[in-house]
């Protein structure tokens, strides 16, 4: 019985992998590691996958830091003082929160009952401190989605207390966006009426308007798995990206749309060629030629497209891409895989092959 499961699986295998290994037969040859024509990623000075950080999209230094010190000394005033000095307006105090909240839920899951105890102290010292509510409401969040099941009692109970804790956190820092950024986590898996999203919606925009990681968590409420369709998050996608600024990453909104409704097998080539696909790859492109380069959201819209620009064969566009964002890999649409490394590093590889497959090389890619 064992080796007839074994061959059903491999047959599938087969028949969702073929078509995509066929495609690339006259430009991708593939190679044992180390053999002579085996394209070699670290020629182009990248980072080996065992030592990409998970942590966070992009490079954040300071953020980095303050979380090394934190984690080995168990105190949480340098997170508190990174926070404080972090402005509510933009997009990186909601990643700071985000990395924080992470780190805390990990080191419990690592260390049940004892991990993360300087997010508890920090919460108990410092009960009017606006950071340490938001990272306590974010790591709520976290742990409804990591150790429990969606709609089950558990799953509710830690999301009902997570909406309290970002009901103190906004109490405590009036005008700041984050706490009902994450509150958007909390109506999805709550199941909130269209209404009461709406309501939360307009709280969001009234303190920021052009917020991308706002935008991409109200985008996953209203996709078709959630709470809505592929129709409504299109509309909702491309109405923001029309009304974005110039130098605005929401031109990139429509490409997550399109991630957001992916088939879960794609059997047909000419999907990643489509109208549509294109159309969004080039908004997402624009957008990041378009925007600040010490823009926090610019990692993630590298990130995605490199997964569109190697399923469209536009090798040299995913290559300049990657060297802009190696070393870290903490985005969608790797960080929904078991190993997000280990994900990313498949695309990279396939990145690389294509590139010197059509006659790249590294002394041929501009950095």
């Amino acid at each position: 019985m064992e080796i007839l499961w074994f061959l059903i699986a491999l047959c599938m295998l087969v028949v969702v992998i073929g078509p995509f290994l066929r495609s690339r037969r006259n430009r991708v040859q593939l190679a044992q590691p180390g053999a002579p024509d085996a394209a070699d990623p670290e020629t182009y000075g990248f980072v080996r996958q065992e030592l990409l950080d998970v942590r966070t999209p992009g490079p954040d230094q300071d953020l980095l830091d303050v979380l090394e010190v934190v984690q080995r000394t168990q105190e949480w005033k340098a997170a508190a003082q990174l926070l404080a000095g972090t402005p509510k307006e933009g997009e990186q105090r909601w990643q700071r929160v985000q990395a924080f909240a992470g780190a805390a839920s990990l080191e419990l899951a690592q260390q049940p009952g004892a991990g993360g105890a300087w997010l508890r102290n920090w919460r108990s010292e410092a009960p009017k401190d606006a950071g340490a509510a938001q990272v306590h409401a974010e790591f709520l969040v976290q742990q409804a989605w990591r150790t429990s099941t969606a709609g089950s009692d558990e799953f509710r109970i830690i999301l009902e207390e997570a909406r309290k804790v970002c009901g103190e956190a906004a109490l405590l820092a009036p005008g700041d966006p984050v706490p009902y950024i994450t509150e958007l986590a909390v109506a999805r898996g709550l199941g909130d009426s269209p209404e009461q999203f709406d309501q939360l919606w307009a709280k969001v925009i009234d303190r920021a308007p052009n917020h991308m990681g706002a935008h991409l968590a109200a985008l996953h409420h209203l996709c078709e798995k959630w709470h809505g369709s592929r129709e409504e998050a299109d509309h909702f996608a491309t109405t923001a990206a029309a009304r974005a600024p110039q130098g605005s990453l929401l031109a990139a909104l429509p490409l997550f749309a399109v991630y957001e409704h992916l088939p879960e097998v794609n059997l047909v080539n000419s999907f990643w060629q489509s109208a549509v696909v294109t159309k969004a790859m080039e908004g997402a492109l624009y957008a990041v030629h378009s925007a600040r380069s010490d823009d926090p959201m610019l990692a993630h819209v590298r990130h995605l497209l490199i997964v569109f620009l190697v399923n469209s064969e536009r090798w040299a566009e995913a290559m300049h891409q990657l060297v802009r964002v190696d070393g870290h890999v903490g985005a969608l649409p790797w960080t929904t895989e078991p190993d997000p490394a280990a994900a990313y590093a498949v695309y990279r590889a396939l990145a690389v092959a294509g590139y010197e497959a059509n006659g790249g090389s590294p002394a041929t890619l501009l950095h």
